[in-house]
């Protein structure tokens, strides 16, 4: 079972989430094949130097190229990220990036209760 995320563990994440979700926004749609990218949660390890970022892609079809994309792009996207929370963290977390599955599954319900 996973240890209750300290305090500082959820102001690094709630940062982080930010400032990801500003980088991958200011780079567009265009830079994802079109894809609407969101990230939805973050979760950082106590020792804070791992962060996990879910990210949910619309529409789904694209989720595999988008995560592939956000792989390839992970170091820039961390050193984007350093320069923004350069005065607030040590080091800047390595990023994992996640498929957050939630819009999917509320997608599955919608279409479950359709019928």
């Amino acid at each position: 079972m996973e240890k209750q995320a300290t305090t500082r563990q959820l102001k690094v994440a709630r940062e982080l989430q930010k400032h990801l979700a500003e980088i991958i926004r200011a780079k567009g749609m265009a830079a994802f094949g079109g894809a609407l990218v969101t990230v939805s949660e973050v979760r950082v390890s106590p020792d804070l130097s791992v962060a996990k970022v879910f990210v949910s892609i619309f529409p789904s079809e694209k989720q595999g190229p988008v995560m592939q994309l956000l792989e390839e792009n992970n170091k820039a996207l961390r050193g984007e990220l350093g320069h923004v929370v350069a005065k607030q963290l040590r080091i800047v977390p390595e990023l994992n990036f996640l498929l957050d599955s939630s819009l999917d599954y509320a997608q599955h319900i919608d279409e479950l209760l359709k019928k």
